[in-house]
């Protein structure tokens, strides 16, 4: 079965460029659809006014949306797709946390860097497909922030035991353990390091991980990152 797959990337150099990253990065027969503003993206997509108009028979499973857009445009689209069946990854110049974590409220799933070399590239995006999203020292200490900003609730760890695959809503309060995982995070160990002094399987830390940026969508809303992606470029 072969999967659509979303490029939307104003240089037609970088297009091409991520499209090889992706056709390496999966065996899968992939259909590709190519936009090179936010115009043609929104009606490949099924956006109206400002959100989606109609549920696709057959949607795109993988969509890159390239942030360096006019106005915190890209910012905007992945905004407009909070609800959109896919896997929706940034891509940018810039490796900044104050750039990149905008993208995360607005609800992308991860972030390629344009200027990583074409091997990393394939690796990073294997990754975020699998469910390993990337997270530098520098955005946990965000993430930890912003949770701490919009509820210093914290929730008991067995409740979030089994929410791990769940389809339905999620508490967007971290949980003891998601909290624990984040520190460990900002002070720069390494997954495997923090699965040792945590007891758990290091792809047990990927996972709450996962979970740590579904609910990071959850306790945003679009404006937030949109704000702050125009911040960013003031």
């Amino acid at each position: 079965m072969s999967i659509r797959v979303l490029v939307v990337e104003d240089n037609a150099v970088a297009r091409s460029f991520l499209t090889r990253v992706v056709r390496e990065s999966f065996s899968d027969e992939i259909r590709f659809s190519e936009a090179g503003d936010l115009e043609s993206a929104r009606a490949l997509l099924g956006v109206e006014g400002g959100a989606l108009a109609r549920a696709d028979a057959d949607p795109f499973r993988l969509i890159l949306c390239d942030l360096e857009q006019p106005d915190s445009a890209g910012l905007e689209l992945l905004a407009q797709l909070g609800n959109y069946p896919a896997i929706k990854i940034a891509t940018t110049l810039h490796s900044d946390d104050e750039h990149l974590f905008p993208a995360l409220l607005c609800g992308a799933q991860g972030y390629l860097l344009k200027e990583d070399r074409f091997e990393v590239l394939v690796e990073e995006l294997q990754r975020i497909v699998q469910g390993q999203p990337p997270l530098s020292p520098a955005m946990a200490r965000r993430m930890l922030g912003h949770f701490r900003q919009h509820d210093s609730r914290m929730v008991p760890l067995e409740s979030t035991l089994g929410s791990l695959e769940a389809t339905g809503p999620l508490s967007d309060s971290l949980s003891a353990r998601e909290n624990e995982v984040l520190v460990y995070l900002s002070k720069g160990y390494t997954i495997k390091e923090i699965a040792r002094l945590v007891g758990i399987k290091w792809q047990a830390v990927n996972d709450h991980i996962r979970v740590v940026y579904r609910k990071l969508a959850l306790a945003s809303s679009p404006e937030e990152g949109l704000q702050a992606g125009r911040q960013c470029d003031a």
